[in-house]
């Protein structure tokens, strides 16, 4: 079973290279992907205005939201990208550039999907820890992650995370960050719980290009979502899923947030017809003193699933890890 207390910080792995950016590989299956994009060349002028900073939702609604979407929601994701999220996830994991032994921490984690493919990479000698605001969503992970050891799963705020400095050698957000306050102070935390030289990866829905494709693409996801939701009893959480990309920064821009956040290196790359974006980012030295390594978890508290869930119980502890939105 996934244990709560976390493997010493000497069972971890270098990155390899991580002055290096990810640009194309992945697992070769992105046929669509237009081509890499390297974000050092700076915002789209015609994008900067429109982008949004954060989502204007409150946390605590977006929240209740995913409780009430959790049984579905990885359906729904599958239906609704013809089962290529996966190979999207993968690539993601792949820009981690994670080793056996590594440590990793997956933001906006939700059912496990993706904090599944970071413990298979980093094996029983790493360990993963999953942070989510959703108790739906984790009580879920908590079930469906039984039996990996090198997991453990946290309730926490993606702008407060319950996490020591220098945790980890990689931190993921997957389909998260557009339900973010603060799109910027988000990623800061994820900088902040990755030792320097570790990798910040974000896996997103993006403004597509050209501007007739993102008209187009825009139009179907607002029609889409909501019929799909319907059809699984959720019709009104699926209104939201697409406004949330209405304002959202584009990739671009994105890549500017992510480097005023102090992250180098930033490259993304488009995947999915363009719809999504894979951003890679590099964490720099930071002058402040730094935590031995192991995974701190500063609330003390692992997520304990509710009575009669269906999940495993917190005692010696027993506790999975969850899903990228």
């Amino acid at each position: 079973m996934p244990q709560v207390d976390a493997p010493h910080g000497g069972d971890r792995a270098s990155v390899d290279d991580p002055g290096s950016a990810d640009r194309g590989s992945g697992d070769g299956a992105h046929g669509a992907d237009p081509g890499s994009v390297d974000g050092a060349h700076g915002a789209d002028p015609e994008s900067v205005g429109a982008a949004r900073s954060g989502n204007p939702v409150p946390s605590a609604q977006v929240s209740a939201m995913f409780d009430r979407i959790a049984p579905v929601y990885d359906r729904l994701n599958t239906a609704m990208t013809a089962g290529a999220d996966g190979r999207w996830r993968a690539a993601a994991v792949q820009a981690c550039r994670l080793s056996p032994g590594s440590a990793a921490v997956d933001v906006a984690c939700g059912t496990g999907k993706l904090t599944r493919l970071l413990a298979e990479r980093v094996g029983t000698g790493g360990h993963v820890t999953g942070v989510d605001l959703s108790t739906g969503m984790l009580e879920l992970a908590t079930r469906d992650l039984v039996d990996l050891p090198q997991v453990r799963l946290l309730q926490g705020d993606a702008l407060a995370l319950p996490l020591g400095d220098d945790a980890a050698d990689a931190a993921t957000i997957a389909f998260g960050l557009r339900n973010l306050a603060d799109f910027e102070t988000g990623f800061r935390e994820l900088a902040r719980v990755v030792r320097p030289g570790g990798r910040v990866v974000c896996l997103e829905l993006t403004q597509p290009r050209p501007r007739w494709w993102a008209a187009l693409f825009g139009a179907t996801f607002r029609s889409a979502a909501p019929l799909l939701g319907a059809f699984f009893g959720v019709r009104d959480a699926y209104r939201y899923l697409p406004t949330s990309l209405e304002g959202f920064p584009e990739a671009s821009v994105l890549a500017a947030t992510m480097r005023r956040a102090g992250l180098e290196d930033v490259r993304y790359r488009r995947l999915g017809l363009a719809t999504v974006a894979l951003h890679v980012g590099t964490v720099v030295d930071r002058a402040s003193g730094r935590s031995d390594g192991r995974l701190e978890d500063r609330s003390g508290q692992a997520f304990e699933p509710s009575a009669g869930s269906g999940a495993s119980s917190v005692g010696s502890g027993s506790v999975g890890t969850g899903l990228a939105r």
